[in-house]
């Protein structure tokens, strides 16, 4: 039977888009669900306040009737200012395990991208860099973070076979506290040199309601850190309100890392949070009636530590503030007991990052790819 492809506009086929990855994941222990709702609002302007400067198109395929596959087609008009690019990006990219569901998807995406001027098309990766992104090449049997994607294996070869090529890969990275060797000594000397030189100090919040008070503090800082970083893109005033109350409400205080000068300056920020990816396949889509219930579960359940963004600013890189706040959320892990924990995505050529793992018996365990190619005339 021949693919056929009809773009999401109305508010079920919307819910169709998102619902599909439950389909196709059905029964895999691997696949972390998103909220439903939570993902809809992604796709809506009204609601998500990346569509200020970006725009997108929806596709599903149908075989027989039935949904095969489905594609996020995304133009940032910002990050093509940025990087002086015409560029499409795609993301929330599934389908079953067939080449001509594959191509349908991708002929639609490109032929939007065409028609809007665009000569290349990148992914998988989403409006900004609080979206999912990065194809999973390696570590399926790895149980994802909230923060990522989880794929099928053959995605890679259908995705390959169409024409892409490697742009970036992203790695992540395993790491168990060091409970029966410690905090090697010379780590904790050059920490305590790096904060008597400087004068750095670690505030320490009773609630964190006074840490959610830095958000704006915080995500400025997130902006001008990752603003080298490939394929970044600036927050706007309305965007760092927006991921504020979508993210920083849920942090728990003691697994906050801030750096600032005597004078109170933000220099760095560590944001660490108890694993919920469990929580979130209990929840299987839904916070109601019994998704939060095991959420903050989660959030108190001391198992694994994921790690979620880090910043520090530029004019004070190499004086030590990430090794300041690396060890000091190890002595917040092995304090609450943690088993082990999760890098999140890094650049595969960022050593700079790695090398502060290394002292943690970091064990590289999954990768993900984004794609490039050409959009064909």
């Amino acid at each position: 039977m021949p693919v056929e492809l009809k773009e999401v506009k109305t508010k079920k086929e919307l819910k169709d888009f998102v619902k599909f990855q439950f389909d196709i994941f059905k029964g895999n222990p691997y696949f972390v669900p998103p909220i439903i709702d939570d993902e809809i609002s992604t796709f809506l302007p009204e609601k998500n306040p990346a569509y200020e400067h970006s725009e997108s198109k929806l596709f599903l395929a149908f075989k027989d009737g039935k949904i095969v596959g489905r594609i996020a087609a995304i133009i940032s008009h910002l990050a093509n200012k940025k990087w002086k690019m015409n560029n499409l990006r795609f993301g929330w990219v599934d389908f079953i395990d067939d080449y001509e569901v594959v191509k349908g998807l991708f002929d639609a995406a490109e032929s939007w991208g065409r028609e809007k001027g665009l000569n290349t098309i990148t992914g998988p990766h989403g409006f900004c860099d609080f979206d999912m992104q990065g194809l999973l090449i390696e570590g399926f049997d790895k149980l994802p973070t909230i923060a990522s994607y989880y794929h099928h294996p053959y995605y890679q070869k259908h995705i390959e076979n169409y024409g892409f090529q490697k742009e970036v890969d992203f790695v992540e990275f395993l790491s168990t506290p060091p409970y029966e060797e410690g905090i090697p000594e010379k780590i904790l000397r050059i920490a305590d040199y790096v904060k008597e030189k400087y004068k750095f100090r670690l505030p320490v919040y009773n609630n964190k309601k006074d840490i959610i008070k830095r958000g704006n503090e915080i995500l400025k800082l997130l902006d001008e850190t990752f603003e080298e970083n490939y394929g970044t893109v600036p927050l706007s005033d309305k965007q760092r309100e927006y991921y504020i109350k979508k993210y920083i409400s849920y942090i728990h205080k003691d697994l906050v890392k801030l750096v600032e000068t005597q004078d109170g300056e933000l220099v760095g920020f560590l944001i660490t949070m108890p694993s919920l990816s469990k929580a979130y396949q209990k929840a299987n889509g839904h916070l109601l009636p019994f998704g939060v219930f095991h959420m903050l579960k989660a959030l108190k359940t001391y198992e694994v530590l994921d790690f979620y963004f880090a910043g520090v600013k530029k004019e004070y890189r190499g004086k030590g503030v990430d090794l300041l706040m690396v060890v000091e959320i190890v002595k917040t892990a092995m304090k609450f007991g943690f088993k082990c924990a999760e890098s999140n995505q890094e650049l595969e050529t960022n050593t700079r990052v790695q090398a502060e793992w290394k002292f943690f018996n970091p064990i590289q365990h999954k990768r993900r790819r984004i794609y490039k190619k050409e959009i064909n005339n």
